[in-house]
Order: structure tokens, then sequence, then C-alpha cells
């Protein structure tokens, strides 16, 4: 049950991050203008690109369980200072303060899963121990 529970777990979270990835390339030039209206400017093209490649490869890192633990790494490092800047509910207006405090959770608790396959690995169901576990002939 826990290797099964392991793979769904993995799928969905690579899911967020791919879709997320999606969503970032689709939308960039209203994502560089969310940047520049938090008041980040430095090179706000190269963060976008940069936060694209994060999401991809680590999503398909996580997805695939092939080095899991760095995929999970990268949509770490991507993750947390979004949820920080995005969704800093204590400097937000009141009728934004229970919402981005709901968000804000909800982005705690998808790192708490990236933790957990940085801790874990990627499993039984996973490329990485297909690649390991093959017997080549001699």
């Amino acid at each position: 049950m826990k290797d099964w529970a392991d793979l769904i777990g993995r799928i969905f979270i690579a899911f967020m991050f791919l879709n997320e990835a999606m969503d970032a390339m689709f939308h960039k030039t209203k994502n560089i203008e969310t940047l520049l209206a938090y008041g980040i400017d430095w090179r706000p093209n190269l963060l976008i690109n940069v936060s694209i490649v994060f999401l991809i490869l680590g999503g398909v890192m996580v997805l695939l369980g092939y080095f899991s633990r760095l995929g999970a790494t990268f949509l770490l490092l991507y993750w947390i200072p979004f949820t920080f800047i995005v969704y800093s509910y204590w400097n937000d207006p009141e009728e934004l303060r229970r919402f981005h405090a709901l968000m804000f959770s909800r982005n705690l608790a998808l790192c708490a899963g990236l933790l957990f396959i940085i801790a874990n690995g990627s499993g039984k169901f996973s490329v990485r121990r297909l690649i390991h576990t093959m017997r080549l002939p001699k």
C-alpha cells in the first residue's frame, strides 16, 4: 500500500507543478507584470524562465521517480519564495487576508509533500528503481 501511495502522491504533486509550468509559459507577459507589481524588477524575464525550467525539470523528475529528491529540491527552491511573496497574508488588506492565509497553508502543505519526497525518495514504483534492478545479459 505504501508503494502505491508514494506513486499516486508523486503523480498528484507533479501534476500540480507541471500545470504551474504550463500556466507560466502561456501567460508569461502577465506573470512578468505580476512580478513588477510585487516590486521584483531584477530581470523578471530571466526569473520567469528559470522558474519554468525548475518547474518542468522538478515536475518530470518527481513524476518519473528518477532523481526525485533533486526534482523535489528544485520545486522547493521555486515554491517557498513564491509562497512567501505572493501569499504574505499578514500584509494584505482584511478582505484578502482569509483567502491568502488558506492559500499560504495549502502551499506549505505542498512543501511538506516535497520534503517527504526528499526524505523518503521515490519508492518502489519509479524509473530509478527500474533502471537499477534491470538485469542485462552478459
